[in-house]
């Protein structure tokens, strides 16, 4: 069993010398990131935004992140029903942090645009805002254009999956995440003349929030769900493979708007067909579920300095959890992703 050092009153993130002043977990965004703290160089720090918004039928993905060297800002729409995926994608060149990603999550807003991609991400009390156009987006069905405004709902209590954890060679290095599961998301997207409609009864979001001093490569797995389960608020954040997680992993569930801490979740994956079911299995045996595949959305960028290739699949989650309490919650064909992802950045 790991360590799962919690961190429960709001400090500083680094000190002085650009190191983790306690490196672990929280449920709240308890530490301070200050961006002039960090002791590497602009192409050295990463800062991005990810959104997912999932229903039965359909879903969308939003990304921007400055990387220093390069902005990477995506849209990908999600068929369900027919199992096919859509991504529009764009560079900017050498942005240095002039993206102005905010210090912390829980306000402040974000945008990009050029001549393939208008985006924003706008934070008002508890309510976030993704406004988007993409006018040469066309997606398998022969549908042109891509446009919509999407309103996230979190309710201010919910607890969420934060850590900051360091890497063990190299003290300066570190990772810093904010996963928000369970909001409720409402609005429209509308591709060609079509209207897709997101009901906060049926559509839910995730937010993967994300600061930090990384080193150039990293392969890591990154699984999450949001949803209802027998009525209430239910979803889960699970993911390994870098950095040093000895003092606290990210694998929670939560439920009730509570988070509920695990300890160490294994992907079992085929790498040589992503579509074959996933297992995933826990040390403390919290954690036992079958993934059914739907979709994958695979990309691959080689741009000398950046090299990415990801698997991201979509799909539906079987078997059971147990809380904090004991409680062992049965899941069936609950949506969610599971993603391996490798990167240099």
């Amino acid at each position: 069993m790991g360590t799962q050092h919690r961190i429960t009153t709001q400090m500083d993130l680094l000190d002085n010398k650009g190191h983790l002043i306690e490196p672990g977990y929280a449920t709240k965004l308890l530490w301070n990131y200050d961006r002039t703290k960090i002791k590497a160089g602009w192409h050295r720090i990463k800062e991005w935004d990810y959104y997912y918004i999932l229903n039965e039928d359909y879903g969308i993905t939003f990304t921007m992140s400055d990387l220093g060297y390069a902005g990477m800002h995506a849209v990908a729409w999600l068929d369900f029903q027919n199992n096919t995926t859509t991504q529009v994608d764009t560079l900017s060149i050498l942005p240095k942090g002039k993206t102005n990603f905010p210090s912390t999550s829980t306000s402040g807003n974000v945008s990009f645009k050029d001549k393939k991609i208008d985006i924003s991400f706008e934070v008002h009390d508890n309510t976030r805002i993704i406004k988007i156009s993409c006018p040469n987006f066309e997606n398998k069905r022969g549908e042109k254009g891509l446009k919509g405004e999407l309103r996230l709902l979190q309710e201010p209590e919910m607890d969420t999956m934060v850590i900051a954890t360091s890497w063990k060679d190299k003290p300066k290095k570190f990772y810093y995440n904010q996963k928000i599961n369970c909001m409720r998301a409402e609005g429209t997207v509308t591709i060609g003349d079509h209207d897709y409609k997101f009901s906060p009864d049926s559509s839910f979001a995730g937010l993967d929030w994300g600061r930090g001093n990384w080193t150039y490569k990293n392969r890591w797995y990154w699984g999450s769900a949001s949803g209802e389960l027998n009525g209430e608020l239910f979803g889960w954040n699970i993911g390994y493979g870098f950095s040093d997680r000895s003092p606290a992993s990210e694998n929670m569930i939560f439920y009730k708007g509570k988070a509920h801490k695990l300890d160490e979740v294994t992907f079992e994956i085929d790498t040589t067909d992503y579509m074959k079911p996933w297992r995933f299995t826990s040390n403390d045996g919290r954690f036992e579920l079958n993934f059914t595949p739907a979709v994958d959305r695979y990309s691959k960028t080689n741009l000398w300095l950046i090299v990415s290739e990801q698997h991201q699949t979509f799909g539906h989650f079987s078997g059971h959890v147990i809380l904090d309490d004991g409680t062992k919650l049965e899941i069936k064909d609950f949506l969610g992703f599971a993603e391996d992802v490798l990167n240099y950045w």
